[in-house]
């Protein structure tokens, strides 16, 4: 069996565009007609570029040769022209191909790819989801501590048992810097509100995206601890793991990054520093699926947890559960609500979700099948990327 014709989606994301402004799948067929889908993460480039990067590197290094051979394909992508670096854009089109040949890998074999990865470890996954706005909303839910309590409960009666939220300001070009005041009060508010509206019932998940210096986030840091948050998120830049291991050592608040980091390599420095507790990696980013099994293995021997990433599409999110699904020392999945909405519509059987869990597919290969006909029909116009970080420095 060998790798023969290559297709890409490039799919816009309609309102809400909860996941994004769009999605990048591909679809890689087989000369024996077995077809895999796989999706590349947050590639800062024009989505219509990537699907061309897709195309180039397949052409180059897949075409021709066997799914199966993921290493082989790795290295060979890794290592294209003089490089073997954890390039963040070459590691976003190779995780989309590898996805795709592990669909493969897994329909060939009549087995859901976790059988392949190790095996079931989990018979359900717990899973959070970020309080989102909803239409009619009278203010800003990211910015209104009290609409977010509002909606935390109704998450809470959809069985999640934990939230995520982030309202420490925007994110900008020219981070890391120190909060104001007003962000710190904000943010201080938004912890002991939520707290006090879930009790016991849910843990918090505090999200910024890597505003802080190291400094800036302990001061932080020191304000949320009452609320006793499960973790804080990427708080520093992530080219840093030495400044993120001095805020882990400030704070009682477990640090959870690497939704910006790609490769074995860039998660090994951020272990060895001791940088976080958890571990984000986004499987369109990060080199596949096989590349998030062995960062997880690396994990497991210093006792640190998994939690992967999702701000993307479903396919993304399909592989996230089967990694999930065989990894021992798994602690939460990122879902976008219940996976409702135009996550679903692309999908042509949905992802099963249950009482704030998702449930792992039964389903040869990755478990979900990309709808073409509803890809198609939403092809993406704009000029903005995937996100947008603010031009500006914010004071």
């Amino acid at each position: 069996m060998i790798l023969k014709d290559i297709e890409t989606f490039v799919v816009g994301n309609p309102p809400p565009h909860f996941g994004g402004r769009y999605f990048v799948f591909v679809k890689l067929t087989t000369d024996r007609g077995v077809s895999g889908i796989g999706e590349a993460y947050c590639v800062p480039f024009s989505p219509h570029l990537v699907a061309k990067m897709i195309e180039d590197v397949f052409a180059r290094y897949g075409a021709g040769t066997d799914p199966h051979d993921i290493e082989n394909l790795w290295r060979r992508v890794y290592s294209s022209g003089f490089t073997q670096h954890s390039d963040l854009s070459l590691m976003g089109v190779l995780s989309a191909l590898e996805m795709a040949c592990w669909d493969i890998i897994g329909k060939e074999a009549g087995q859901p790819v976790y059988k392949l990865l190790g095996g079931q470890v989990h018979e359900r996954l717990r899973a959070y989801t970020y309080i989102y706005p909803r239409p009619g909303d009278q203010t800003d839910v990211y910015h209104d501590p009290d609409l977010a309590a509002e909606r935390a409960a109704e998450y809470l009666g959809q069985g999640f048992t934990a939230l995520k939220f982030d309202p420490a300001g925007p994110y900008s070009a020219f981070d890391g810097r120190q909060l104001s005041l007003e962000a710190l009060d904000l943010s201080e508010r938004f912890a002991n509100t939520l707290r006090d509206a879930v009790g016991s019932k849910a843990d918090l998940l505090f999200g910024t995206h890597g505003q802080m210096t190291a400094a800036g986030a302990i001061r932080l840091a020191k304000r949320l601890e009452a609320a006793d948050p499960l973790w804080l998120e990427e708080p520093i830049p992530p080219d840093a793991p030495e400044e993120m291991a001095k805020v882990a050592r400030a704070t009682s608040i477990p640090i959870a990054t690497g939704e910006r980091l790609s490769t074995k390599y860039d998660f090994a420095r951020l272990m060895e520093a001791g940088g976080a507790a958890i571990l984000q990696m986004n499987l369109g980013r990060v080199g596949g699926l096989l590349e998030a099994k062995k960062i997880a293995g690396m994990a497991e021997t210093r006792h640190l947890q998994i939690a992967p990433h999702l701000y993307c599409g479903p396919v993304v999110g399909a592989a996230n559960i089967q990694l999930a699904t065989a990894t021992p020392n798994f602690l939460i999945l990122e879902s976008i609500e219940q996976w409702g909405g135009f996550h679903s519509d692309i999908l042509k059987t949905p992802i099963q979700f249950e009482e704030g869990h998702v449930i792992p597919p039964t389903e040869p290969g990755l478990g979900v099948e990309l709808n073409e006909e509803v890809a198609r029909a939403h092809p993406y116009t704009g000029d903005m990327l995937h996100l947008e970080m603010t031009q500006h420095p914010v004071f």
